[in-house]
Formats: structure tokens, sequence, C-alpha cells
């Protein structure tokens, strides 16, 4: 048995069954030479991935990796979504998972007199 459960999720499984109806009404199209068809299934299934990454994004996927057996539950809900998942690149196209570092203000480095120049050296 898997350590990792992917995909187990209620975004997984909605974005899987979005993208399902879209690939049904891409392949009518397809089947019926229809354009709008064709056209209207491939809005279906990137509307699937936008609603994936949504649920995601709210809590109702998992973060990449191993994760304790309690966890496992499909109505698991990740309450550290918020914060963004370290690795996951639908938060970090979110603009989540960035942790500002944090920089404290160093001293300026001193100028020596002797290093700076005044005249060209000949």
């Amino acid at each position: 048995m898997s350590l990792y459960d992917e995909g187990h999720t209620i975004a997984g499984w909605t974005g899987v069954g979005i993208a399902t109806i879209g690939s049904g009404v891409a392949g009518w199209g397809v089947c019926a030479a229809s354009p709008p068809l064709i056209g209207a299934g491939l809005a279906v299934v990137a509307v699937s991935a936008l609603v994936t990454w949504f649920l995601h994004l709210t809590g109702w996927g998992k973060p990449p990796g191993v994760r304790p057996r309690g966890e496992w539950g499909m109505g698991t809900r990740d309450t550290e979504a918020r914060a963004g998942h370290p690795g996951c690149v639908g938060c970090r196209l979110a603009g989540r998972g960035r942790r500002p570092l944090a920089v404290t203000p160093a001293a300026p480095a001193p100028i020596r007199a002797e290093s700076v120049p005044l005249s060209p050296v000949e």
C-alpha cells in the first residue's frame, strides 16, 4: 500500500469529474465534426483545472508527500492550505508558500580613505 494517498481528495475527484464531462463533449464534437462542440469541450476541461486549483487552495486538496494515516480520509480538510504547501506548484502560482526572507539591516562597510584614489594613477 502506498504511503502517499495522492488524489484522494474532494478537489481531485471534482476536477476529474468535470474534465471527464469536458472530454466527452470534445469527443462528441470530433465525431460530429463540430468545431463549436470541440471548443466547448476543451473550455470545460480548462474550467476543471481552475476548479481543482481553487478547491486545493481552499483546503480540499492535500499537499504533496507523505501524510499521517489519520489524514487520508476523503473529507479531511487541510487546515494549513492558506499558508501554502512547500514544493507545491499550485500554491506557488497563487503566491502562497513563499516565506519572506528575514533581512536584518547590516551596518555598511566603512570606506577607507586610502582605498579610494582621488587622482588617476600614472
